[in-house]
């Protein structure tokens, strides 16, 4: 008979996973062992094996689980029907929102997805590419015909991402410039170049 599942599972997955991230982005992936991320996570390591069999399929989960947390959060977000500077703006807003609290698994995403097998990659580009693609058409729509039989828009919005995903860097909660106002700021700075192009 196979062993049932306890309540707190998945909370218990989602604290590990986090914690692994934080030792991953501070410590590296190649220094972390089993045995250390366990110390690290407040399990034991056979409790921590119970939840992954590997280092890798534990580097593979904290990236898919984040990678996927991004995508729901600008799919939920997107709205075309909106004007497009205030979708773009809906869709910026979101993804900050979505970083609060995973600078480490941000990181993570950025220095160690390399280290995995190329058909865990591939997955994971998968998710990437979904969300530089929904962020994209917005980008498209502040003006499709300038757009139009130019290789710039995937340049302008990796831009766009790349404002966005190095803000963990200097952004502070609670400091002058709040996750809202820096939609705001982003948004026109993006737009504001488009109609330049």
């Amino acid at each position: 008979m196979a062993r049932s599942r306890a309540k707190d599972h998945d909370e218990k997955r989602d604290a590990i996973l986090h914690r692994a991230a934080v030792a991953f982005a501070r410590d590296g992936y190649d220094r972390a062992s089993m045995a250390r991320l366990a110390g690290e996570c407040g399990v034991s390591k056979a409790l921590l094996y119970h939840y992954y069999a590997s280092k890798e399929a534990l580097l593979f989960d904290i990236l898919q689980n984040h990678l996927s947390a991004l995508v729901e959060a600008v799919e939920e977000a997107d709205d075309p029907t909106l004007p497009p500077e205030a979708r773009l703006e809906a869709l910026v807003g979101a993804l900050l929102e979505a970083y609060r609290d995973a600078d480490a698994e941000h990181k993570v995403q950025i220095g160690a997805l390399p280290l995995l097998p190329e058909a865990e990659q591939e997955q994971l580009k998968a998710l990437e590419r979904r969300l530089v693609a929904i962020v994209a058409e917005a980008v498209r729509a502040l003006d499709p015909e300038g757009f139009a039989g130019t290789p710039l828009l995937k340049p302008v919005a990796m831009s766009l991402f790349g404002m966005v995903n190095w803000a963990y860097m200097w952004f502070r909660d609670g400091g002058p410039v709040s996750r809202a106002d820096y939609a705001k700021l982003v948004t026109k700075l993006v737009a504001g170049g488009v109609t330049r192009l």
